[in-house]
């Protein structure tokens, strides 16, 4: 039998990540506290999910002070992009995968 799930991306198995690449594909970017906000976790849970994310080169990190304040932004690089709508595209036919087992006992 074909491994049906052979195409999930297993960088984006995590609902954090999955969350973080989620926002910003439907935004240019989000910085620290918004994706804190956004997906209700703390904020070792947002540094270690955007450094993983960042170790593939699917998110790109801006740091900048606003107001005197350090202000740090991530955005989703055209390669995250790219591997965010396989992953989604390989969820889709996954869901749509007719499959079918034998249940019968032999």
């Amino acid at each position: 039998m074909k491994n049906i799930i052979s195409n999930i991306n297993k960088a984006f198995d995590h609902r954090v990540r999955l969350g973080i690449m989620s926002v910003l594909m439907v935004n240019e970017y989000a910085d620290f506290k918004t994706l804190k906000e956004l997906l209700g976790v703390t904020d070792g849970n947002i540094a270690s999910h955007t450094k993983a994310l960042e170790k593939q080169k699917y998110i790109k990190v801006e740091k900048s002070f606003i107001d005197r304040k350090p202000n740090t932004r991530y955005l989703a690089t055209q390669n995250g992009r790219k591997a965010f709508q396989a992953h989604l595209d390989a969820l889709e036919k996954l869901l749509n995968k007719d499959i079918n087992i034998d249940n019968t006992d032999k």
